[in-house]
């Protein structure tokens, strides 16, 4: 088995953490309330977790063409 798809989810990974605490930075202010904290807290969840996703995702697709060729 080829280490390949754990390379690029953890660059997946990398980029969502990325993506996601430059949303809590500039984009999300500073919760003044516990359920504003919540809905912070999900709304960068689903970024870096999207983010990561998407990115780790279409770099496999992008080598297995390419191994394919």
């Amino acid at each position: 088995m080829s280490n390949e798809p754990l390379k690029f989810g953890l660059i997946g990974g990398i980029a969502g953490l990325v993506l996601g605490g430059a949303a809590n930075y500039f984009i999300i202010p500073v919760p003044v309330d516990a359920l504003a904290n919540g809905i912070g807290n999900g709304i960068t969840g689903f970024i870096s977790g999207f983010a990561a996703g998407f990115l780790g995702l279409t770099m496999y697709i992008k080598e297995s063409m390419k191994a394919t060729d």
